[in-house]
C-alpha cells in the first residue's frame, strides 16, 4: 500500500484516502494546504533552499508525507542545492534522484506509489 498509514493520533496526518476510482491514489493539483514544517536545525539554510522546502511541502505530494519524512525531503533539499550550485558529486546526484522517486516527485516515483495528480 502506498504512502504513510493513517495515523489518528497526529491531526496534522496528511494520509490521504485512496480514490474509489481508479485503486489510484488521486493527490490535488492545487496542492497542500497544510503547515509546512520547519526546517532542521544544524545548518544554515539559504533563501532559495527556503523557497525549494516550502514548495515540496506545498506540492500534491506533500499531501501524502507526514512528520516521518521531514528528514529525507531536507536531504533532497541539501542534494538538489550542491547540483543547482554545480558543487554536488555523482553519488550526491545519485542520493537526489532515488529521495526524488521516493518521495514521488518523478513520473516514475509517482507510478511506483500508485499516485496520479487529479486534473478536473
Amino acid at each position: 500500500m502506498p504512502g504513510p498509514a493513517a495515523n489518528p493520533t497526529k491531526p496534522n496526518s496528511r494520509h490521504r484516502s485512496p480514490g474509489a476510482r481508479s485503486g489510484l491514489l488521486e493527490l490535488p493539483a492545487d496542492g497542500c494546504d497544510l503547515p509546512i514544517p520547519t526546517l532542521p536545525r544544524g545548518r544554515a539554510w539559504t533563501a532559495e533552499e527556503r523557497k525549494l522546502w516550502r514548495n515540496l511541502w506545498k506540492s500534491p505530494q506533500a499531501n501524502e508525507w507526514d512528520d516521518s519524512y521531514v528528514a529525507a525531503v531536507a536531504a533532497y533539499v541539501c542534494h538538489a542545492s550542491a547540483i543547482y550550485d554545480s558543487s554536488a558529486s555523482a553519488w550526491q546526484a545519485q542520493e537526489m534522484r532515488h529521495l526524488g522517486g521516493q518521495l514521488g516527485l518523478t513520473p516514475a516515483g509517482m507510478t511506483a506509489l500508485g499516485w496520479v495528480i487529479r486534473h478536473e
